[in-house]
């Protein structure tokens, strides 16, 4: 092999080492853990604007989304109503999609980050005597994750969540367009399953918040609900 072939061939490592690195990364991210933006102010103090988090897209094939989780999802046909996002096209949508995926750039105005509160069959209701949410009867103690000063809800609900449908708020309740916000769309507020894009699992960034987002033990001994 001659000197001008070993230099040719050095020359093509580095992109194509740099071409398989991205790949194996936007693998990662479309099937496994993919890094998000926090881009308000809904879910603090838990989460910060600004934030990166780790979402988990595989936790949910291995068992049920549960109370207390926070997940990711895409709020169109919920939150968002049907054909008010614009369509971009397959170039600038797949260079967003790349750059969503690296983590480069903001979520999509339909991606909303919230805690589930009532999953399928549940009752959720606000307040009781105490200004309280309760969950099948169960009255939730929400001082580990609620933003300091606010209560449990400004707006009183009773409903009972659809199966294969979340109830969701965020924990700064009073700057969190919630499914308290959306009880009279034609989701009514649910957000379905199928919907949702994984659990956030970790803070990533900025370095001094780092650590994991765990299922607060408020929700640990709600009985299942009966749909009714």
């Amino acid at each position: 092999m001659s000197r001008k072939e070993g230099r040719g061939q050095s020359w093509w490592d580095i992109p194509v080492t740099i071409a398989i690195a991205v790949g194996v990364v936007l693998l990662l991210t479309t099937f496994v853990a993919k890094p998000f933006s926090i881009p308000s102010g809904s879910m603090e103090n838990t989460l910060q604007i600004g934030d990166r988090i780790l979402v988990n897209r595989v936790v949910y094939h291995l068992r049920p989304i549960e109370r207390g989780d926070i997940v990711v999802f895409d709020g169109s046909d919920s939150f968002v109503p049907a054909g008010s996002i614009p369509e971009r096209n397959p170039l600038a949508g797949a260079a967003v999609w790349v750059g969503q995926s690296l983590g480069f750039m903001a979520p999509d105005s339909t991606d909303f980050v919230k805690r589930v509160i009532g999953v399928g069959g549940d009752r959720v209701a606000c307040c009781d005597a105490d200004g309280r949410v309760t969950v099948n009867g169960v009255p939730l103690d929400e001082s580990a994750y609620l933003y300091p000063g606010d209560a449990p809800s400004w707006q009183a609900f009773d409903v009972v969540v659809p199966e294969g449908m979340l109830w969701v708020m965020g924990d700064h309740r009073s700057n969190s367009a919630d499914s308290r916000a959306h009880l009279g769309d034609p989701g009514g507020g649910f957000v379905p399953e199928s919907k949702v894009v994984g659990r956030a699992m970790n803070v990533l960034w900025p370095i001094p918040r780092l650590g994991s987002l765990e299922i607060p033990q408020a929700f640990a001994d709600i009985p299942a609900g009966t749909g009714s």
